[in-house]
């Protein structure tokens, strides 16, 4: 995945999250709206400045932007991996009642108690 479709991905988000149309966005962005679909659509990679723009237009700081692409391609990048679990390994075993002396009074606990041992 490239990193202007997450950027496309995440501004087309925040804009239908704030009940925006395309066209409305691109008028308080001062873009066009073409070049606004293109991005949203991840097939424009914008500059700095055009960033900024749309950041602006959504009341949303760059940084945010930012944390919510990284969010976006943490999570792409999660759900590729593949997952193994070595369920063989781990046994549960119940504990016996220990006696606790961390107090004045001493006491033995009666909980059940189980651990998971790897």
């Amino acid at each position: 995945m490239l990193l202007r479709q997450v950027i496309g991905n995440v501004f087309r988000r925040l804009r239908r999250e704030r009940g925006i149309t395309l066209r409305e966005l691109a008028e308080l962005a001062q873009v066009s709206v073409p070049y606004l679909s293109e991005i949203e659509r991840g097939r424009k990679e914008p500059s700095s400045e055009i960033l900024a723009a749309i950041c602006r237009a959504l009341e949303l700081e760059l940084s945010d932007l930012l944390a919510e692409v990284q969010f976006d391609l943490a999570t792409a990048v999660r759900s590729t991996l593949p997952v193994r679990l070595q369920t063989a390994a781990i046994r549960v075993e119940q504990s016996s009642p220990q006696r606790i002396t961390s107090s004045p009074r001493a006491y033995t606990t009666s909980a059940q108690a189980f651990a998971l041992v790897a």
